[in-house]
């Protein structure tokens, strides 16, 4: 071979080999690409299908521990998540409330990407009271209520975005959790010396046990009478004190949607729901979105903890307000 042969060969071999790099640096560029994450649009909460979720759980009768309608919609709601595509686990445990009563409580928890470290915790409780004692009746004291707004709507709200997540997807991992005997708290039409911790009774277990163990989350949200027609939405004190960031955040979202009516910038009291467990416990910063009434004794509705806390009380479009906020804010997320 001439030298001129063996030079034309080798910058053939040469073009060559810088073709196949370029090719296989383009294919690993593109490859990558590929994999990075591209956000997904935030879906629109569908208040019609968060109602009848509401409706649903109604339907069962007061979901009182221990109640057949307590078993029934555990069963309800547990195959619902699953088929709106969760992967489920009913954590069950006995509890003991503050008349000493055994309660069999069952935390349901739906599991969304459950391979994935980064998480996010949505919740609500679904049990209802078991005492009408706020009712102004005092012969309705000892009697169960719907727990129409105080349970199911919040539940209702949190199964419409499970199926928009089962639909759409998500690119971290989310968990829905329903706590049970958040309710079951000390009586107060009942003679008796008062009882710290007596509400509550689910997350304070699931906090201290969780399904999985060291089980973390970048934070939570938890929404308590979330459908009540013209519920106003203050910060919670608890909230701001644990999670004052993601506070803002979720307020700001609900004005930039144009729910600036219902999530008001003024502080609400120091409420002892289940995110004060799931703080204390598992160090997750979390938020209540959870009714304020400034007009009422209790701060909550006129409805609350009585027997006209029922499906009249419960409304779409505070539905939508507070689904499509939290939608808004879990779809944001990087």
């Amino acid at each position: 071979m001439s030298y001129k042969s063996f030079y034309s060969a080798f910058c053939l071999t040469g073009a060559l080999f810088m073709l196949t790099a370029c090719n296989t640096s383009n294919t690993t560029n593109s490859s990558e690409t590929n994999n990075a994450l591209v956000r997904i649009p935030t879906p629109q909460f569908n208040a019609d299908s968060a109602y009848l979720y509401t409706q649903k759980q109604v339907d069962f009768g007061p979901r009182i521990p221990n109640s057949a309608a307590h078993a029934q919609c555990a069963s309800y709601l547990s195959s619902e998540l699953t088929r709106l595509g969760a992967t489920v686990i009913v954590q069950e445990a006995e509890l003991r409330a503050f008349d000493n009563t055994l309660i069999k409580a069952k935390n349901i928890i739906g599991q969304f990407n459950p391979e994935k470290n980064n998480r996010l915790l949505l919740f609500a409780h679904w049990d209802t009271r078991p005492f009408a004692d706020n009712d102004p009746d005092h012969s309705n004291y000892n009697k169960p209520i719907d727990g129409a707004n105080d349970g199911a709507s919040g539940v209702g709200v949190l199964l419409e975005i499970a199926r928009n997540i089962g639909l759409a997807g998500h690119n971290m991992g989310i968990d829905i959790i329903f706590f049970d005997a958040e309710d079951y708290g000390q009586a107060s039409h009942l003679n008796m010396p008062y009882m710290e911790d007596s509400w509550c009774l689910g997350s304070q277990y699931w906090a201290q046990n969780p399904h999985k163990k060291d089980y973390s989350a970048r934070y939570g949200i938890l929404l308590d009478m979330a459908g009540a027609k013209n519920a106003l939405f203050y910060k919670e004190m608890n909230s701001m004190q644990f999670a004052p960031q993601l506070n803002k955040r979720i307020w700001d979202t609900a004005n930039r949607l144009g729910y600036g009516n219902q999530f008001i910038y003024e502080n609400g009291g120091h409420i002892t729901d289940d995110h004060v467990y799931v703080n204390k416990y598992r160090r997750i910063p979390c938020v209540d979105i959870i009714q304020h009434d400034p007009t009422t004794n209790s701060s909550f509705g006129s409805y609350w903890h009585t027997l006209d806390d029922t499906m009249e009380n419960v409304d779409r479009g505070t539905m939508k307000a507070v689904g499509q906020t939290v939608m808004e804010v879990i779809y944001s997320e990087e």
